[in-house]
């Protein structure tokens, strides 16, 4: 059986529409990459493509998610079908005008320059909103969910309300800067309303490709951490599984599911961290003594946690040992 057969298989109960979208972005994902190689001129001072790119990678990877998720849904698998077809109609629709954007040479987000380019980010808002509150009722759907693995049941639902988070973390994005307000109070009119980066405008300079800010804060990177939680912690279960076979600690199921609430815990303090230090205005390179001093605390707990979790008896191993 060939890996690709291998995969059909496992995909085969799948929702359709979610996997489709997962391909077709992974299939856009590339051709973003010979865009870039072909066409070098920026906007913003980013590729003029990254955007295309980098969204695309997210949602290959959110749907493909999602198409597996929705599959182990026990109740109400037909309304969770409408609501993930909800969810690729609305982020395709998105997609696209996000690429007539970038085939324009114009930003596609906060952009109020023309009538044009205020109408398109106000449709996408509005196909924003729709998503956020179709993927919090899947992410309730989620709660209800259980499956044999304990570790992998809460690994699914953590990481469900870590990437409802971080989508929700893009209403920090979307208020005037400090200077857009002082140029809407002054003439009415702005060229853009919100931005990325906290405490210097957006397009300075920033990491290749993902551009996220070096000299500022920056809510996006926040907002891609949460929002990615949703693969993160399944793996991380699924990786638990495949290391059982080598570790005889990790058979117990015990043992994974405790680690799994561990890392969803380390991984929303992450999260919480890094949107404290963009809101403060700090760059992801160059965090301050007390951003440091608060990852190393964290980095500790929840190695201290895991260490804890690994050695703490299971209850099966309490009643071996008191029938012994």
């Amino acid at each position: 059986m060939t890996i690709l057969t291998d995969l059909r298989e496992r995909t085969r109960t799948w929702h359709r529409g979610s996997y489709r979208l997962a391909q077709a972005l992974a299939v856009v994902t590339v051709l973003c990459v010979l865009a870039m190689l072909i066409d070098q001129r920026t906007l913003g001072g980013a590729p003029l493509w990254a955007k295309p790119f980098k969204f695309a990678v997210s949602g290959a990877l959110y749907f493909f998610t999602w198409s597996w998720l929705v599959s182990l849904l026990p109740k109400f698998r037909r309304t969770a079908n409408w609501l993930a077809n909800a969810l690729v109609v609305i982020f395709a629709a998105e997609y696209v005008l996000l690429v007539f954007q970038a085939a324009r040479v114009r930003a596609s987000h906060f952009n109020n320059e023309t009538p044009l380019d205020n109408t398109i980010f106000q449709v996408m808002g509005g196909m924003i909103a729709m998503l956020w509150v179709v993927n919090l009722v899947l992410t309730i759907g989620v709660m209800f969910t259980r499956l044999p693995d304990r570790a992998t049941t809460w690994a699914a639902r953590i990481g469900a309300v870590l990437g409802m988070i971080g989508i929700s973390l893009a209403t920090l994005m979307s208020g005037p800067t400090p200077d857009q307000s002082a140029a809407l109070d002054a003439t009415g009119q702005s060229a853009m309303i919100g931005a990325h980066t906290v405490g210097l405008p957006d397009g300075g300079p920033g990491l290749p490709i993902l551009g996220w800010s070096t000299v500022g804060g920056d809510l996006r990177i926040p907002h891609f951490l949460g929002l990615h939680g949703l693969q993160v912690l399944p793996l991380l279960a699924l990786a638990l599984g495949v290391l059982a076979a080598r570790y005889p600690r990790l058979r117990d199921d015990a043992v994974r599911l405790r680690l799994v609430v561990i890392a969803g815990a380390g991984y929303a303090g992450l999260l919480a961290l890094l949107t404290w230090q963009a809101l403060r205005g700090q760059s992801i390179v160059a965090p301050d003594g007390l951003t440091l001093a608060a990852f190393a605390l964290l980095v500790a707990g929840v190695a201290f946690s895991g260490l804890i979790a690994i050695g703490r008896p299971s209850r099966d191993r309490e009643l071996e040992g008191s029938v012994r």
